[in-house]
Parts: structure tokens; sequence; C-alpha cells
């Protein structure tokens, strides 16, 4: 038997004996199961090796063993293939910053292979994953819509990129939702100016999210407290224009009409250009 056939069959054994003695602790130490230095492995045997921690969920040594192939075979085809498999098992192991690395390297060092579009995808994930409460800082958020832009505008016939404008639109609705959480935090302290400035981004800057009828019924109940008649009127007449079927609709219209009042669009405010804009068909 040569040994470079020894040396594999030692390897192969050495999974067995990981499997039985539950130490994974060599591979640390830079040496493989069977105790022999990964040096005196083939970059193939230590991608077959990662491949096989990936199949038993074992995210963490799984990225070690193609992290060790960048280094021992850097510039190789080998090489290439694992800083791909190593940024999706970060991933996977929800360590998303050495993810966004290896993805980022991969897209750096290989900007044309077809793996490139996924590399890009996955770097968005790794923001978009890490999206939780509203209530949390949104700087990932902005992050994660500026890389799954660029999925969508880099790969647009790629699988990845249907998936990117569908969690696009998710986060973009999460921002949305971040204004409408302090605008409503102001309006129930009577903060009436600043909850109409948090609602107003609403309106202008997120009008194609799930959020805007809530926005525009707001702006009533704040213009009305303020006692801004017109603009309160301009409000529900944006709202009942695009939303007339809404139950923010039918509350703003019974806050109006309790008033004397009625939804009608005026000039004169911010409210009135918007308006104009829905006539001309160049809002939402």
């Amino acid at each position: 038997m040569t040994g470079g056939r020894s040396r594999a069959v030692v390897f192969g054994m050495g999974i067995v004996v990981l499997l039985l003695s539950g130490c994974g602790e060599l591979q640390r130490k830079g040496v493989g199961p069977d105790g022999a230095p990964l040096e005196t492995y083939t970059a193939k045997q230590i991608f077959e090796r990662g491949e096989y921690e990936m199949s038993r969920k074992d995210w963490e040594d799984g990225a070690f063993y193609f992290g060790e192939i960048e280094r021992l075979y850097p510039y190789s085809e080998w090489a290439k293939r694992a800083l791909i498999m190593q940024a999706y098992a970060y991933h996977k192991d929800k360590d998303y910053e050495n993810a966004r690395s290896s993805a980022q390297r991969f897209i750096d060092f290989y900007p044309a292979d077809d793996d490139a579009a996924y590399a890009q995808y996955l770097l968005a994930l790794s923001y978009y994953d890490q999206i939780e409460l509203v209530g949390r800082d949104q700087g990932l958020t902005f992050q994660a819509l500026q890389a799954l832009r660029a999925v969508i505008e880099r790969y647009p016939d790629s699988e990845y990129a249907r998936s990117s404008v569908l969690k696009f639109d998710l986060a973009f609705d999460h921002l949305a939702g971040k204004e409408m959480e302090i605008g409503r935090y102001y309006l129930k302290r009577q903060h009436y100016g600043a909850a109409i400035s948090r609602f107003r981004v609403v309106v202008e800057d997120f009008q194609t999210t799930t959020h805007t009828p809530e926005a525009l019924h707001r702006l009533v109940e704040s213009y009305l407290s303020l006692g801004l008649l017109e603009e309160a009127q301009t409000a529900g007449a944006v709202l009942g224009y695009n939303y007339q079927s809404t139950e923010w609709y039918e509350d703003s219209y019974a806050l109006l009409t309790k008033q004397g009042l009625e939804p009608k669009a005026f000039d004169s405010n911010w409210l009135g250009a918007v308006y104009r804009q829905m006539l001309k068909g160049e809002w939402l």
C-alpha cells in the first residue's frame, strides 16, 4: 500500500475513532484525527473531512477544516470551493461576522465565479438573519438592504435574486415599523410634533410598506390634536384615496366627522403634494 493510500485509510479510520471517543480537540491543534499534521493530507481529503463534519451538523468544525484548506492550499481550486463552504458553515453556526468575512473574501478573490452570486447572497443573509425586534438598532437592517440590493442588481438572473427581492421588502417594512413604533411612542405622550415627523417619514419614504395606512391615520389624529384641520383633512383624503376599505380609514373618517369635517385635500401643506402625486399616478 502506498503512503498516500495508507494516509487516506488512516484518515478514514480516524473519523470512526472520533465518533467513538467524542474527542474533537486534536483538530484545534492543526492535526488530523490520527494525530498526523494536517499538512500531510491532501486538499481533497481535508475538504471531505469538512463535508463530513457538515453532514453531522458540526458547523464549527466544518468551518475549521475548510479554513485549513485555504491556509494550506491557497489559490487552489479546492481553496476556492472551501471558502464558499466555510461561509456557509459559519452562517449555519450563526457566526454571522465570520460568515460575512468569508463571503466577502470569496467575492473579492473570485468576482466572476459562478458562486459569486451565492457568496453575495450569504453576505446579505448574514445581516438579514440578525434583524430581530423593531425595537432594536436598525443599523443591521440598513446593511441588509444594501447587501440584498447588491444581489438584485449584480445578479438579476440568478436563483437568489427573487429571494433577495422578498427579503428586501420585508427588511424595508421592518424599517417602517421602527418609525411607527417611535411615532406611536411620541403620540401616546402627546408630543405631536415629534410623532408627525415619524409618521411623515413612513408616508414619504416607506409608502409601499404595510405601515402606510396606519401612518396616515396617526397623522389625522396628531393634526386634529394640534388643531391643524386642513392637514388632518388632507391626510384623511390621502388615506381614503388609497385605503378606503381599511379600518384605518374608517377610524379617521369617524374622527373627522365627529368634528364636523370630512376628508378633503388642501394644497397648502405637504400632504397636498402627496395627493396631487396620487392623482397623477406617481405615488405608490
